[in-house]
């Protein structure tokens, strides 16, 4: 069975970047714009792994991880964090709000089809 992936940037050409690594790669994906998108599909639809972004409009990506980890169907999702901040307070926060694991942007699609399989 495919893996379903649920997406999460605002940046259309970081969606464009994981659709054509993730999709290409045999994974069923679904991509939202912002946490308030993907919070909404979430709740309708179950995912096998979320990928986010976390400085995001509207909701952030920690906001996102707290959100469906109260979901009862989320709570053993894995969750990895896209960014390209290293503070470790924010790497804190992340992991507090229930994140699995964290990527930093830029990253090669070696790397992120290696963490993805890595959570699954």
């Amino acid at each position: 069975m495919t893996s379903r992936i649920l997406a999460v940037d605002d940046s259309p050409s970081m969606r464009q970047l994981v659709r054509g690594t993730l999709a290409g790669a045999g994974y069923e994906l679904t991509q939202r714009a912002d946490g308030v998108e993907a919070l909404e599909y979430a709740k309708e639809h179950s995912a096998d792994l979320v990928l986010t972004d976390v400085n995001m409009p509207r909701m952030d990506g920690i906001a996102l991880t707290r959100e469906l980890r109260a979901l009862p169907e989320y709570q053993g999702i894995p969750i990895l964090l896209l960014t390209t901040e290293s503070n470790p307070e924010l790497k804190k926060q992340a992991r507090e709000a229930g994140a699995t694991g964290w990527i930093v942007k830029p990253f090669s699609p070696a790397d992120l089809l290696a963490s993805v399989k890595r959570a699954l």
